[in-house]
C-alpha cells in the first residue's frame, strides 16, 4: 500500500481539491469510459465513498471500499479493463469493482436497507391491466364505462419475511426497463350498446357473420369487452355467451368466449381445466403462477373459490405431490417481495445457499430453492442468477437439470425463465406450442388472450430474435379459418 499523494499527476480534466478543516478530499474525472465520475474520500476514516453520477443504462454497480489512513483497496470484478491505466494514478492500489447487471436505467439514490421489507408503498408491477367485473353498473348510452372492479389497479407492500443474513453492501432501487406493451387498446368511443347491436346482427338469422364477430372482439380491450354480457342481456334478454356458444364451434368458439372474460375469471378457469380430469397440466399450473402478480394470484384464488367452491391451494393438493407441490402453494399464495431494491450481500447470500444446497452437496436441498426463488423480488432473484454463475461458473439453469427432474425440474426452469425475461418465456411457450405436427390450442389461446394489453409486443420481438420467424407467420402457418383471422387480429401485425 501506498500513501495518498496530496499532489498527484492530474490529467487535463482532472481536478483535485482539498478540504483541511473537513478532512475531505475530492477528486473529479471526467473523462472515464465516457461517464463523469466523482470521488468523496473522507480522510482517516473506515469507509470510503463512491459516487456515480453515471453510469452504463443496464449496470447496477456496487463499490465497497475500505481507507486505513491515507491507504485503501478495492475489491471485486470488474468490466472496466482500462480504469488502473486512465484513472488511478493519485491511487495505485485500486484492482476493480463490483457490479451486478439489471434491466436498465441509470442508478437512482440510496435508499437505505432493504431487508426486512418494510411497509413502504409498492411500486405497480407489470401484469394484467385493470379488468371489470362481468356486471357493472350499465352506462348510458354515448357514454364510457365507468371504473369497473377487477385486479387491484396495484399490489400490497409484501409482508415481512425471513432474511437470510444483514443488508451490509449498499442498496439501491433499480428501474426496470419498460417495454413495448400490449396490441389491443381501448378503442376511442367505444359503445357497448351500439357493440352489442353489432353482434346481435350478426348472429340473427340464417347463418353467422363471423368476420363481424372478429373485427369487434379484435378491436375492443378486455374493460370493452366484458360490458358486452350485460349490455347483450339489457338489449335482448338473452345470454350472449349461450348464443356465441350455439352460433360458433371449435377453437374459434373458445377463443372468443375466452375474449369475454375478465383476467381473473380466465385464469382461474384455466387453472380448472389444468387440474380437472384424469390428467393434470402442470405447464399451465406453472405458466400462470410464476408470472402474475401478488394481486393478481390473490384475485385468482378468491374468483376460483366462488367460482368452484374449492379454495386453489386445495386442488393443488389434491392433484400434485411432492416438491412440485409445494413449489406451486408457495407460489399461490402470492406473497412474493415486489419491491425494486436490490441488496447485493443478500443476493450474494441467497447465490451462496443456493450453489450449497444443489451444486456442492451430496442430493439437492430442494426445499432452499423453493424458499429463494418463490419469495424473493424478481430484480433481486436477477442478480443472484448473475452472482451464482460468478461463483460457481454454471448457469442456474444448467444446475437446476443436473439436481432436479420431472416436474419439479420443469416447475423450477419455468420460474427461473419468467424470472430473467418474461416476454423470452411467453415466446419460447408459443414456440413449442405450434412446433410439430400438432398445435397446443389452449395454450395458444391462453396466452394470446392474457398478454395481448401486457407485453405481446415484446413477445413478439423475442419471438422473431429466437426462432428468426414472426410469430404472425407462426400462426399464419399452424392455423386457419376464422379462428387464424381472431388470432393474428389480437396479434397485431408481423415483424
Amino acid at each position: 500500500m501506498q500513501k495518498c499523494e496530496y499532489k498527484p499527476r492530474l490529467r487535463r480534466n482532472e481536478s483535485l481539491r482539498l478540504c483541511r478543516t473537513q478532512r475531505v478530499l475530492v477528486w473529479r474525472s471526467g473523462s472515464v469510459l465516457g461517464y463523469p465520475l466523482e470521488f468523496v474520500i473522507v480522510v482517516g476514516e473506515k469507509r470510503m465513498l463512491h459516487k456515480l453520477k453515471s453510469i452504463m443504462d443496464n449496470l447496477f454497480i456496487i463499490l465497497l471500499c475500505m481507507i486505513r489512513g491515507f491507504t485503501f483497496s478495492l475489491t471485486g470484478k470488474s468490466i472496466f479493463t482500462d480504469l488502473s491505466s486512465c484513472q488511478w494514478n493519485i491511487f495505485p492500489n485500486v484492482q476493480s469493482c463490483v457490479f451486478y447487471p439489471q434491466p436498465g436505467g441509470p442508478m437512482p439514490p440510496n435508499q437505505g436497507p432493504a431487508m426486512g421489507y418494510s411497509s413502504q408503498p409498492t411500486p405497480q408491477m407489470p401484469g394484467y391491466p385493470n379488468a371489470p367485473s362481468p356486471n357493472p353498473s350499465m352506462p348510458g348510452y354515448g357514454m364510457a364505462p365507468g371504473p369497473m372492479p377487477g385486479y387491484p389497479s396495484a399490489p400490497s407492500a409484501s409482508p415481512s419475511m425471513p432474511a437470510y443474513g444483514g443488508g451490509a453492501m449498499p442498496v439501491a432501487p433499480v428501474t426496470v426497463r419498460k417495454g413495448l406493451g400490449g396490441t389491443i387498446t381501448d378503442f376511442p368511443g367505444a359503445d357497448p350498446l351500439k357493440d352489442v347491436e353489432v353482434l346481435r346482427k350478426a348472429m340473427k338469422g340464417f347463418g353467422t357473420d363471423e368476420q363481424a364477430i372478429i373485427n369487434l372482439l379484435g378491436s375492443r380491450s378486455n374493460k370493452q369487452r366484458v360490458p358486452l354480457l350485460r349490455a347483450y342481456k339489457t338489449s335482448y334478454g338473452k345470454d350472449l355467451v349461450k348464443d356465441l356458444h350455439s352460433e360458433l364451434s371449435g377453437d374459434f368458439r373458445k377463443l372468443v368466449l375466452a375474449t369475454l372474460k375478465t383476467p381473473a375469471e380466465f385464469d382461474a378457469s384455466e387453472l380448472h381445466s389444468a387440474i380437472k380430469g384424469a390428467g393434470t397440466d402442470e405447464a399451465c399450473l406453472i405458466e400462470i403462477l410464476s408470472s402474475r402478480s401478488n394481486a393478481e394470484i390473490k384475485e385468482i384464488n378468491r374468483i376460483y373459490k366462488q367460482e368452484y367452491k374449492k379454495s386453489l391451494e386445495d386442488s393443488i393438493s389434491g392433484d400434485t405431490s411432492g416438491h412440485f407441490r409445494r413449489l406451486l402453494i408457495a407460489l399461490a399464495q402470492g406473497n412474493r417481495d415486489e419491491r425494486e431494491t436490490v441488496d447485493a450481500s443478500l443476493a450474494a447470500q441467497d447465490a451462496q445457499a443456493l450453489y450449497a444446497a444443489g451444486e456442492n452437496k451430496l442430493g439437492t436441498d430442494e426445499s432452499k430453492f423453493n424458499a429463494i426463488l418463490c419469495a424473493r423480488s424478481k430484480p433481486h432473484l436477477r442478480a443472484v442468477f448473475h452472482e451464482y454463475q460468478r461463483m460457481c461458473g454454471r448457469d442456474i439453469e444448467k444446475s437446476i437439470s443436473r439436481e432436479m427432474s420431472g416436474d419439479l425440474e420443469s416447475g423450477m426452469l419455468a420460474v427461473v425463465k419468467c424470472i430473467k425475461n418474461t416476454p423470452a418465456y411467453f415466446a419460447e411457450r408459443l414456440y413449442k406450442a405450434m412446433k410439430g405436427a400438432g398445435t397446443k390450442d389452449t395454450t395458444l389461446i391462453r396466452i394470446m388472450v392474457s398478454r395481448s394489453e401486457v407485453d405481446l409486443m415484446d413477445i413478439r420481438k423475442e419471438f422473431v430474435k429466437n426462432y428468426g420467424k414472426s410469430l404472425y407467420t407462426a400462426i399464419s402457418g399452424d392455423t386457419s379459418g376464422d379462428y387464424k383471422k381472431l388470432l393474428l387480429k389480437f396479434c397485431g401485425g408481423s415483424d
